[in-house]
Order: structure tokens, then C-alpha cells, then sequence
């Protein structure tokens, strides 16, 4: 798994990321046998080369963030979930199927096969390796329904609005279920015009998040 073979840490510009024979890939230069950053971010050194993921608009784990994601892939041991960020959420197979897990007796498939979606907590988070995260608790495991639509996980907090008055105006307007993730994921359910109608009204508060009359505009959007 990518887990195992991928180095991260902050870099400012300028910084040398790495020195040796190494493969520039994103948003570094190579300066004689140095890697060196141009911008600032999270750099990632793996077996292919080294990038640099950029610090503006990329969601953070943060300790007991709900996050929606997808299974990127899978072990015997557990599964790496794509969370919309620099970091893989890691689901441990004993998170799962608890301490008596054996690899050799559960079927990690059973679970979670590659594709699929999950809503999940971020259970521990350092920075300095992918976050742990979890599927036991009210409302979190396997998606079976609904399609997930994506803002910038700034934004969230605009979606979700002052206790929660703008979710509670989408969905009282349009008859779709949603369910927020911290990266910046929304689960939607509901018919298709339903989910078409809270989908534009996402858009619209990602391009227009800054704006006073957000409610407004946001309530003539859907009431059409």
C-alpha cells in the first residue's frame, strides 16, 4: 500500500526537499542533486519521485472529523481510503471486524472493496502519517445510496451554515438529504430533481461563499 513507501513533511519555498538522485515531479526544481520546493505545502517523497502538494484549499484531518470517502485500495490488513486530501484515511481491518480479527479467516471484501464509499471519523492524526480512521458509530460505514458531490472543504462551514441554518434551508427546499463531510465531500440523497436542486445550491455557495445575501440568493436558486 502507498502508505508504506511514502515520506512527508512542510516545506516553504525554497527549501530542500531532498538531496540525491531523485525524480522532480510537482512543484519542485532540481538544483544539482537537490530537490528544492516552490511552493508551500506538504512534500512527498516516494519511490517515483518527489512532489509538492500545495497548503491552499486542501483539506486536513483534524481529530474526530467526519469524512466521506472511497476505498483507493486494500490488504490484508486493512484499507486505504481516498479523503480528498494529502493523507489516505487508513481503516484497519481490526477497526472492523474487531481485535479477534484474522486476516486469513475474515474477508477484507466482505467489508470494503476497492470503488466503494464510506462515511468515517478521523480516529488519530499526527501529521506526520496517514490518519486512522473508523466505521463504528451512528451514521458511519458503507454508502448503499445517493451520489457525492465536492466543494472546497473551507467552504463547509457556509454549507452547514450558523447552527445549521443553511443545510436546514436546502434540504427543507428542495426534499434532499445531506450529509457533510469535513474534506469536503456531501453525501446527497433523494429523487433526481431533489439532488439536482441541492447540488446547484452547493455550487453556488462555493463560488459565492463571500457574499451577504448568501440565503437569498441560495433560496431563489432552488425555489425555481
Amino acid at each position: 500500500m502507498k502508505t508504506n513507501s511514502v515520506e512527508r513533511k512542510y516545506v516553504m519555498p525554497g527549501d530542500v526537499v531532498i538531496e540525491g538522485d531523485h525524480n522532480p515531479l510537482a512543484n519542485v526544481i532540481k538544483s544539482g542533486n537537490k530537490i528544492i520546493s516552490t511552493k508551500i505545502g506538504m512534500a512527498e517523497i516516494s519511490y517515483n519521485g518527489v512532489r509538492v502538494m500545495p497548503l491552499s484549499g486542501t483539506y486536513i484531518p483534524r481529530m474526530d472529523d467526519v469524512v466521506i470517502g472511497k476505498v483507493a485500495d486494500m490488504n490484508g490488513f486493512a484499507w486505504e481510503v481516498d479523503i480528498n486530501s494529502w493523507f489516505f484515511g487508513i481503516l484497519t481491518g481490526s477497526a472492523v471486524f474487531g481485535r479477534q480479527f484474522s486476516s486469513s479467516r475474515d474477508s477484507m471484501k466482505s467489508a470494503f472493496n476497492k470503488g466503494e464509499c464510506l462515511i468515517a471519523k478521523i480516529l488519530s492524526f499526527d501529521r506526520t502519517r496517514d490518519p486512522l480512521i473508523s466505521v463504528s458509530g451512528p451514521g458511519l460505514g458503507k454508502i448503499k445510496e445517493g451520489e457525492i458531490t465536492y466543494i472546497t472543504s473551507s467552504k463547509i462551514p457556509r454549507v452547514i451554515g450558523k447552527k445549521g441554518a443553511m443545510i436546514k434551508l436546502i434540504e427543507e427546499n428542495t426534499g434532499c438529504r445531506m450529509t457533510i463531510g469535513q474534506n469536503g465531500a456531501i453525501l446527497l440523497k433523494g429523487t433526481d430533481e431533489a439532488r439536482t436542486k441541492a447540488r446547484n445550491a452547493i455550487e453556488l455557495i462555493g463560488n459565492q461563499a463571500h457574499i451577504s445575501d448568501l440565503n437569498d440568493k441560495v433560496i431563489s436558486l432552488i425555489s425555481k
